[in-house]
């Protein structure tokens, strides 16, 4: 029993290094593999599912039993036997590296895989469950499969790193954002926790720009205005709030931040066209009485 994926241009980065996929293979082991290695920038992941084994350097010997993760790097002579009368089931990622790809950045999951020339181990990190996935990826060929395969592959890489250093925290942290492409997410989280109170100058102070800056940045984003935002959040705040029981109209004036509830009615009737008692009254039959908002 044997599956195998090979001769496909797999192909993906891990921080600015080029990694290279040229053997995928699932195979239940009843046969010796001989002595051999690989050659620069080729490694071999290797991990036993189920049955039972020995892996054979020129200087050690290692039992292999099921949920066994090794990998062989480059120079790494090894021959592999199963014990026949529980053989083993085996998956296998061939792996190469150009290194001559590599920039001067450092990379802690590829410096650490690539420095890494033996490793053997119980899996900690799930890797059963990603070859899995990868093998029903490669099999099925749904919409997309070539991303999650590499996507898979990624994760495979990590899982491997995070093996080696039993989950060491990260030496490099994601950097701070930047303001410039943060500001959208700030004008709608704004909006959305914020109606009640929000205001122009408050809005400008929480994006570092002054009042006119941020109108232009809402025409620019949304074509709308700093009042049209306003009242859009509002309104829709409204139908959500005068939709559930037990809130007076005097409550939900409240809580939008009106300062009474004849003014909220006001407000609530110009952009609904219909007034707020005649909308509630509306979602108590199941027929709501709304007109499109202007």
């Amino acid at each position: 029993m044997k599956t195998r994926y090979t001769d496909m241009d797999i192909h993906f980065s891990m921080d600015g290094v080029s990694v290279y996929v040229l053997n995928i293979i699932f195979e239940r082991l009843t046969r010796v593999i001989p002595l051999h290695s690989h050659g620069n920038g080729c490694y071999e992941v290797h991990y036993i599912s189920s049955g039972r084994g020995t892996l054979t350097l020129p200087k050690q010997q290692y039992d292999l039993c099921p949920n066994t993760l090794y990998v062989t790097g480059p120079h790494v002579e090894h021959a592999q036997s199963p014990v026949l009368s529980d053989p083993m089931q085996e998956y296998c990622v061939y792996f190469k590296i150009r290194t001559s790809s590599r920039s001067q950045k450092p990379s802690p999951v590829m410096d650490a895989f690539c420095s890494t020339a033996f490793w053997l181990g119980q899996d900690t990190q799930g890797v059963h469950l990603l070859l899995k996935q990868l093998f029903g990826e490669l099999s099925h060929r749904y919409t997309g499969y070539q991303n999650q395969t590499r996507l898979l592959l990624s994760q495979l890489l990590i899982s491997i790193i995070r093996n080696y250093e039993r989950e060491q925290n990260a030496a490099y942290p994601f950097a701070p954002s930047n303001l410039y492409d943060s500001k959208s997410i700030i004008i709608e989280e704004y909006f959305l926790y914020e109606y009640g109170n929000s205001s122009l100058e408050a809005l400008a102070n929480r994006l570092r720009l002054s009042t006119r800056q941020t109108q232009r940045l809402l025409r620019e984003y949304y074509g709308k205005t700093f009042q049209q935002k306003k009242a859009e959040a509002r309104m829709s705040a409204a139908a959500v709030l005068l939709a559930q029981k037990g809130q007076s109209i005097s409550s939900v004036a409240e809580q939008l931040g009106y300062s009474s509830a004849e003014h909220f009615s006001a407000a609530f009737k110009k952009y609904y066209h219909v007034s707020p008692a005649r909308y509630r009254a509306g979602k108590t039959t199941g027929k709501p009485e709304r007109s499109n908002p202007l």
